[in-house]
């Protein structure tokens, strides 16, 4: 009997945002296999997924081409043992604080009969490239990491705003930076001595980091980017409207106003909008619907919440999903839009996914359909379907680096700055 060979390829080493070929050799002819995936994260977690093949004449498995007969999913899906992964505890949403590490991913054949393992490989999904240096920062108030690729720099700076929930997270930020771009990945609260749980959105302490990154000597300026999702769209909007410094701005699944809590800025505060409590739903999972708590910030009782975007002379990229259950962000994403055109403004870009969910986030990320949500105090639903969602994380995260490297790389000179103190 020939020898079972599973093989991942062009290495079991990779970075994180990576497509890798699967291949399982040395099978009897159209013998029916189970294809396991498996990690644990970093608090535990274990996610898993499964699907059945059969193989071909020769006795080979093909992920790359070969279609899953049954399942995590079905038909061809070259990453699905990925991307479909769930936890074994519901609710839960990857968490991968330690980037210095690979994520681990067993893949795994088993007998499509009797349940048995009879190969496997660990898939190491890294997040650094080999040269990258990762900087801790304390810089006055300002605490995060910072991200420098390898090679001649300088290089263009980009801000990664994901604060909902406190604490830090360097995911996005270390594998954008291996594009070519320096990346700091901001924290603003939980994290070594900045404030457990904030009354208020300081966007002073913001324009501290964005100056601090683009008078850093491995950064070209003159102008810096944002990327920001979700809670921290409204901050990525905000410094686009307060700071003359921000040339291109990523806001994904965001909010046209200001929401949870207050956002100061000098003298002026911005409140947050008043959720509409009335509008939660009870899903049939008995899990929490909220997307249309979140009210509409131009209407004229809510324009207090208002980010005043229409001062803003940076490039946007709005992404939004149709199926977010957070809050309706296709509609935020539109009205941003709206208002930067009914003030002359074109420079902006909107895509929205149909059948995504609420994280958008780097490609073959496992889907997270619900988790804990910080504001609400509880689990809820975040929307989506695996495949469409898994397809638009792929999507998007090529048009962010097209969109930075397009509108950071050709920049007319300018300072950062303050375009006024009213909010």
């Amino acid at each position: 009997m020939a020898q079972i060979r599973l093989k991942i390829l062009p290495s079991v080493r990779c970075l994180f945002d990576k497509l890798v070929q699967v291949k399982v050799e040395g099978l009897a002819p159209h013998k029916q296999v189970e294809l396991r995936s498996r990690l644990v994260d970093d608090k535990g977690v274990i996610f898993k997924a499964s699907a059945l093949y059969q193989a071909d004449e020769k006795g080979l498995v093909d992920v790359s081409s070969t279609p899953s007969l049954g399942g995590s999913y079905t038909g061809v899906e070259p990453m699905g043992l990925w991307w479909s992964m769930m936890p074994d505890t519901p609710h839960k949403k990857l968490v991968k604080k330690n980037v210095l590490s690979p994520t681990l991913v067993e893949i795994a054949v088993h007998n499509g009969g009797t349940g048995e393992k009879i190969a496997s490989e660990i898939n190491e999904r890294e997040y650094m490239t080999e040269g990258m240096r990762r900087i801790p920062v304390q810089e006055r108030r300002v605490r995060g990491v910072l991200f420098i690729p390898p090679g001649k720099g300088p290089f263009p700076g980009i801000l990664d705003l994901y604060i909902l929930g406190g604490g830090l997270n360097e995911q996005r930020a270390s594998l954008l930076a291996n594009k070519g771009f320096v990346v700091l990945a901001l924290a603003y609260y939980g994290y070594q001595d900045l404030p457990k749980n904030p009354k208020n959105l300081d966007l002073e302490y913001f324009e501290e980091a964005a100056s601090f990154l683009q008078k850093h000597p491995e950064v070209r300026g003159p102008g810096i980017g944002v990327i920001s999702m979700s809670h921290s769209g409204a901050l990525a909007l905000s410094m686009a409207s307060f700071f003359s410094g921000i040339t291109a701005t990523v806001c994904i699944n965001g909010c046209s106003g200001n929401t949870v809590i207050p956002l100061h800025y000098k003298d002026s505060v911005m409140p947050p909008l008043r959720p509409v409590l009335w509008k939660t739903r009870i899903r049939r999972s008995w899990l929490i619907d909220i997307r249309d708590v979140t009210p509409d910030p131009t209407l004229k009782k809510n324009q207090a919440s208002l980010i005043p975007i229409e001062r803003a002379n940076c490039h946007f990229l709005f992404a939004a999903s149709e199926d977010d259950r957070n809050w309706n962000s296709a509609f935020f994403a539109r009205q941003a839009a709206d208002i930067l055109k009914s003030h002359g403004k074109e420079s902006f870009q909107v895509v929205s996914y149909p059948k995504a969910g609420h994280f958008l986030e780097v490609p073959h990320m496992p889907f997270c359909p619900s988790s804990f949500h910080a504001a609400v105090g509880r689990a809820v639903a975040f929307g989506g379907e695996p495949k469409a969602h898994s397809e638009a994380q792929l999507d998007l995260w090529e048009r962010v680096q097209e969109f930075f490297k397009r509108h950071l790389n050709t920049q007319a000179s300018s300072v950062l700055g303050i375009k006024g103190s009213h909010v």
